[in-house]
């Protein structure tokens, strides 16, 4: 069993969700609302590595009235345990996990840094020899009661994860903008397919406006 995955994000007209230099405010104030609305109904959140190192996030609820209890866990895909200790997601705001991976457990453990994550509060799951085991963490988190996911990337894990076919719906911000730039993060970066008939098909279930923004809603259709 696993969790039910939404991946949500904003991008710009031609597909890029942060420009070389990391600069990702994309959407405007009402999509922040529509995000944090689901922030609110979702278990958990997952984010990788990158993604804490250069925006980081808190990863909370707080763009709308929300109570504590009403944020979700926080999931980061962090295979060489490489989260800064002084992160937003290691404060008490939400319970934390940090998944990595099985090459890197013993000296991490053994470490004064393991000791500081775990004082405060922070839970580890490590599977995967180099990588992170996407599937067998998607076990876990729901074993951990978390039944409904919202992966906010970045750009690699979100291909990793629809490649394994862990991604069951995607909710996307198209920004009315161009940034350009071959160094910029697309949606999807990872090592691509090869090939068209290889990629994932989507079935589009919902649009609306937000302003100026478009929003659009996919199921993911799974191969048989």
């Amino acid at each position: 069993m696993k969790p039910y995955v939404i991946l949500n994000a904003a991008m710009t007209l031609d597909g890029k969700i942060a420009t070389k230099t990391g600069s990702s405010n994309i959407s405007g104030e009402k999509d922040l609302k529509r995000v944090h609305e689901l922030r609110k109904e979702v278990d958990g959140i997952m984010v990788g590595i990158n993604t804490v190192i250069a925006d980081n996030p808190r990863l909370t609820v707080h763009k709308i009235n929300a109570n504590p209890e009403d944020n979700p866990v926080r999931i980061v895909v962090d295979s060489k345990c490489r989260t800064p200790i002084a992160s937003r997601i290691t404060n008490n705001d939400a319970k934390t996990i940090i998944a990595g991976a099985n090459s890197y457990k013993y000296d991490f453990i053994v470490g004064d840094r393991y000791a500081n994550f775990t004082k405060l509060g922070v839970d580890f799951f490590f599977s995967g020899n180099k990588q992170v085991d996407l599937n067998s963490l998607m076990d876990y988190l729901y074993k951990q009661d978390i039944k409904t996911l919202m992966l906010e990337g970045g750009s690699t894990l979100n291909f990793s994860m629809i490649k394994e076919g862990l991604i069951d719906e995607i909710r996307i911000c198209v920004a009315p903008f161009v940034v350009g730039g071959r160094e910029s993060h697309t949606l999807f970066d990872g090592e691509g397919f090869d090939t068209m008939d290889e990629g994932v098909r989507l079935e589009l279930f919902d649009s609306f406006k937000l302003d100026d923004d478009l929003i659009l809603q996919y199921k993911v259709l799974k191969k048989i």
